[in-house]
């Protein structure tokens, strides 16, 4: 279901702090590139054989005086065209974290959270053209937004990757061939943060990263290594088999509407303890696309299908990403705009702007039933502080699944913190929703907020993001 609403990537070499050498910065190069009337600052690198090319300071979205951005295109395979687009930190940026976006979907672009959440710039009152967001993460941190996987927003090329382990490499050869072409962020502490079907793509490319630095450190292969700080999921779908059990006690109890009586609830109950939760088990038993797509299909057609139908009975316009009546949901004004010639040309675009690409792929791959918990449990075990957060009135990503896989990552606290009541978590005096922490992991359930979080309660959420990322952990004020 969350492609519904939102409709990624081998391995290549690349060149540790250490192997750059006179003699390997001879090869690298930079020059400035004049394509279709649009001037490209170009880093080739040599190492990865890769390609940056990239415009300075469009003066698209982020207008703040000097606030720096960049915009282009990464090659991290063959004929692999990855989209970036980088906006520093409005304040202090020479001392600010890096932190990397990417959505969820699969197959929705960056470029959606970053003008309905929480990017520099945001379309208000139906206007066309973007105005300043007063709390875009980069007031805080140096933000990269990365469309992936190929295919979505501006990426484009071979669009191969089918699952969530397969786009991992590439994610994190952008960031190797990003830190080459920009040193002076090497240094920086590194988190990543997604939402969504993020709940798959954030666990899995934050512990390939982890992975890697563990490999170079061997000296198995060469690399930057990533000072990897933090992982950030709102309203994430992490675990299929957890999460859908609770799709059905949220429909059936929440405190905003009951979108099913007593009886259909039982009905669910049944067809998922006697049809999905055996095949939920053999997925994860066999791992095979067969098995992983079956899974997907039972708990599509036996409990997603029927709660959607329940649900709209009585209602004339309904969304599951926020359940109250009327509801509200981030304005889509972005994709016009994205897809003006103007705009595309002063970026440094060189295709059509998609805001959601199919998830096909990911669908028949069986990617979505297959669980991240594991992920999620090693970088706990491995210091990474890890939030997981969600609005409350989400049915898709539902607050009450979430906490499930909170309870259910292994480490060893896990028994701590599942016994461990949420308690309020503040702004400024004003109780924004409840939380509760253990050493690096964190819930946090935030209120009269749906599927996109930071859309719902903008100035918590870059609170808890600049919160995440400090050493003082999360601390109501």
């Amino acid at each position: 279901m969350r492609w519904i609403l939102e409709f990624a990537i081998g391995a290549l070499l690349v060149t540790s702090t250490t192997a750059r050498s006179t003699s390997l910065r001879a090869v690298n190069k930079r020059y400035v590139e004049e394509r279709n009337g649009v001037n490209y600052n170009v880093f080739e690198h040599a190492a990865t054989n890769s390609k940056l090319s990239f415009v300075e300071n469009s003066g698209i979205c982020e207008t703040t005086p000097g606030v720096n951005q960049y915009s282009g295109y990464i090659t991290v395979g063959p004929n692999m065209n990855m989209w970036f687009w980088f906006f520093e930190a409005r304040r202090n940026p020479q001392k600010a974290p890096l932190v990397a976006y990417w959505d969820g979907g699969p197959g929705t672009a960056a470029e959606y959270g970053l003008f309905t959440q929480n990017g520099p710039c945001h379309f208000v009152n139906n206007e066309t053209e973007p105005s300043l967001n007063p709390y875009s993460f980069n007031e805080y941190a140096n933000m990269l937004y990365i469309d992936q996987p190929i295919g979505t927003g501006f990426s484009y090329g071979n669009a191969t990757v089918n699952s969530t382990k397969s786009a991992a490499p590439y994610v994190w050869n952008l960031l190797q061939a990003f830190y080459d072409s920009f040193p002076e962020y090497e240094s920086r502490d590194f988190s990543a943060f997604s939402q969504s079907y993020g709940g798959h793509f954030g666990p899995e490319f934050v512990r390939y990263i982890v992975d890697q630095n563990a490999a170079i450190e061997r000296g198995d292969i060469q690399g930057t290594d990533i000072n990897v700080v933090a992982l950030g999921v709102s309203n994430g779908w992490f675990d299929s088999a957890i999460q859908e059990k609770a799709n059905i006690e949220f429909a059936y109890k929440n405190q905003y509407r009951q979108l099913i009586n007593e009886s259909f609830y039982e009905e669910l109950l049944d067809s998922y303890e006697t049809i999905c939760k055996p095949a939920f088990a053999k997925c994860t038993a066999t791992g095979t696309t067969e098995d992983c797509f079956t899974a997907y299909m039972n708990y599509t057609n036996e409990i997603e299908w029927p709660i959607l139908a329940s649900a709209r009975e009585g209602v004339s316009d309904f969304y599951l990403g926020d359940i109250r009546v009327p509801y509200s949901r981030p304005p889509t004004t972005h994709v016009e705009y994205l897809q003006r010639a103007d705009v595309q040309k002063a970026l440094g675009a060189r295709v059509n702007y998609t805001d959601s690409s199919s998830a096909g792929p990911f669908i028949y791959s069986g990617d979505d039933p297959i669980s991240f918990i594991p992920a999620l449990s090693d970088l706990v075990k491995a210091g990474v502080r890890v939030l997981i957060w969600t609005g409350d009135a989400d049915y898709l990503c539902n607050w009450p699944g979430t906490l499930d896989v909170a309870d259910a990552i292994p480490w060893s606290g896990q028994e701590i913190f599942a016994n461990q009541t949420l308690v309020p978590y503040t702004l400024h005096g004003t109780e924004k929703g409840t939380f509760k922490t253990l050493d690096n992991l964190v819930f946090m359930r935030i209120y009269e907020a749906g599927h996109n979080l930071p859309f719902y309660q903008p100035e918590v959420s870059l609170q808890i993001f600049r919160q995440t990322m400090e050493k003082g952990g999360l601390v109501p004020t």
